[in-house]
């Protein structure tokens, strides 16, 4: 039977879910990345999930929903942001979920931060958001930037997650020893790292989550940018 999901990783945290649907981008930061597999204006999508405010997630949301016309889901307050740069949005609150045309994504607990520059400084806006993203049959979890919590046991011990997409860059999120340890809660049938080596603050080396992962028998894929699993 022929794959019904691709997942295409962009660079940094950026990924595109394909399905027979629906074509789904998460976090875009393309335009200034290092290590970007595609360029903002080339990108088509019909939903855009942003997990929150920081420039190297929120980046080119708003020019591709606007060229587009793809819905951005997101933190209720990041949403009316959105909203008012002229997107189409999907307001929606931690915990909750939502039924849309190619499956379903809830919105889940990521501890971390969420800002913007405003005209007097940094201004925090909307809490930081993972996302369970179900379709056809498949469950992906997009953990955000994130420490490593509790709440990942609970998803784990509540759904069969098929890909796990964690941040391993350490600094501002979890490093590869939590990532591994996020991996034995949440018992993804494969793993993926995300959010390393963008930036000299966030350089790791992936290998290292690859083994602390496969003591727990753990599997992880390092994925370069620009290159599709297919679920």
């Amino acid at each position: 039977m022929a794959s019904k999901i691709s997942v295409q990783y962009l660079g940094h945290s950026c990924f595109l879910i394909s399905t027979p649907r629906a074509k789904i981008l998460v976090d875009p930061f393309l335009t200034g990345n290092p290590q970007a597999a595609a360029k903002a204006e080339e990108v088509q999508c019909d939903y855009i999930l942003l997990s929150h405010a920081h420039g190297d997630h929120y980046g080119d949301a708003i020019s591709i929903a606007k060229r587009t016309g793809a819905t951005v889901v997101a933190a209720y307050e990041l949403a009316l942001h959105a909203g008012a740069q002229g997107a189409k949005v999907h307001p929606m609150g931690c915990g909750g979920g939502k039924d849309f045309d190619f499956g379903r994504v809830q919105l889940t607990i990521a501890h971390h931060t969420s800002s913007v520059e405003g005209p007097g400084g940094v201004v925090s806006l909307a809490a930081p958001v993972g996302f369970l993203i179900q379709a056809e049959g498949k469950t992906i979890y997009f953990a955000g930037d994130t420490a490593l919590t509790m709440e990942m046991q609970l998803l784990g011990s509540r759904h069969t997650i098929d890909l796990a997409l964690l941040p391993i860059g350490d600094n501002f999120t979890m490093g590869p020893e939590d990532a591994a340890e996020a991996v034995r809660m949440l018992k993804p049938t494969v793993a993926v790292p995300m959010h390393y080596n963008t930036f000299d603050l966030i350089r790791v080396d992936p290998e290292n989550f690859v083994r602390a992962a496969a003591k727990h028998g753990g599997k992880v894929q390092v994925v370069p940018p620009g290159v599709t699993l297919t679920l």
